[in-house]
């Protein structure tokens, strides 16, 4: 779970703000702050993961509040304001969000702040993948935050997709092609024109088929010499 404050003096900004976290489960709310000075009141006695921070408020600005954090939390600056962004990348803030911002952008930023991989190198055979890395997916209506080392595979279902995971499956507004993408770097092989697998989830490989996770999948015959690869 990842909790979160807005420090924004705008009412109707708190409201957007938590309207589109609601539909993304794994954030939790703990304070609306409408002046920099009551999100310091908080902050000295409360640990938050992210702030969703605006930047012109009475009392004290928000790049200014920002200075006056010892150890700051990931900040997720929301303005109208677009000349001070350079200001708020040298400030380390994991993006910035020009208002009116929409939905898709403003998961983007979510994903890029909570995500622990924005700079660390794609995982390799000899790299560990941290238990908390994960992306969301777009369902019906919200986002399902899924764990990278939950997924065993995904397979094309028209113009969506369905993740299969550990512990259940999930229809996603996504292209296996466009997943193929997203989950390169994770260690993932495409081995079928309708299957995108997890090259450490492989149980075991026999004939046409690879095992993984109790199911079994085809290998296409286009794609064979991307598996003989694995053999030798």
């Amino acid at each position: 779970m990842t909790t979160y404050i807005i420090v924004d003096d705008e009412p109707i900004a708190h409201r957007i703000i938590e309207g589109y976290c609601k539909s993304l489960p794994h954030l939790q709310l703990l304070e609306h702050c409408y002046d920099a000075l009551q999100a310091i009141e908080f902050l000295n006695s409360n640990a938050v993961d992210l702030i969703f921070l605006d930047l012109n408020m009475p009392k004290l600005k928000g790049f200014e509040f920002l200075r006056t954090l010892s150890n700051p939390p990931k900040v997720i600056v929301t303005t109208a304001y677009k000349e001070f962004a350079l200001e708020g990348y040298e400030l380390d803030v994991s993006d910035y969000l020009l208002k009116p911002f929409s939905f898709e952008r403003f998961v983007k930023a979510v994903n890029k702040a909570t995500s622990t991989t924005t700079i660390s190198p794609a995982p390799t055979p000899a790299t560990k993948l941290e238990a908390s890395e994960s992306i969301f997916f777009k369902g019906d209506k919200k986002y399902f935050q899924v764990f990278i080392n939950d997924i065993l595979f995904v397979e094309a279902y028209g113009n969506y997709s369905k993740v299969h995971t550990t512990n259940e499956m999930i229809i996603t507004h996504e292209k296996i092609s466009k997943l193929e993408e997203t989950l390169d770097k994770y260690d993932f092989l495409r081995i079928h024109k309708s299957f995108l697998i997890s090259k450490p989830k492989i149980r075991s490989i026999e004939g046409n088929l690879i095992f993984i996770g109790g199911h079994k999948v085809p290998i296409g015959q286009t794609y064979r010499s991307v598996v003989k690869k694995l053999l030798h």
